[in-house]
């Protein structure tokens, strides 16, 4: 199935596909989030409002093209939602869905160590 695109801003890529957290697995869920640089990932957009972190203002030593595959596991994994505004692209944590379909576990990575 090919992608849509969202026809917010004037972006020249596809939008990104979402997999809803209800039809994720648990061995998918926790391999998503054994990763540090997909922890840090999820944990600065607990402290950020909806919609306000493009994908280039995170904090990770790691380039480009390994940014949008650790993005792509997280989407892929029902741990977070994208948008394209513009030329940037977009993130939101989906906490209630996530926390919905796995209980505490998104609580557990939030943790400070």
């Amino acid at each position: 199935m090919a992608a849509q695109r969202t026809g917010v801003g004037t972006s020249h890529r596809a939008a990104p596909e979402h997999t809803h957290p209800d039809g994720v697995p648990v061995q998918t869920a926790l391999a998503a989030l054994a990763d540090p640089v997909r922890i840090t990932l999820v944990r600065e957009l607990a402290g950020s409002a909806d919609w306000s972190r493009s994908c280039g203002s995170f904090d990770v030593p790691v380039g480009k093209a390994a940014l949008s595959h650790h993005f792509a596991v997280l989407r892929g994994a029902g741990i977070v939602e994208q948008r394209d505004e513009g030329p940037k692209r977009v993130n939101r944590l989906r906490r209630e869905e996530f926390g919905a379909r796995f209980p505490g576990l998104l609580e557990l990575v939030l943790r400070a160590e």
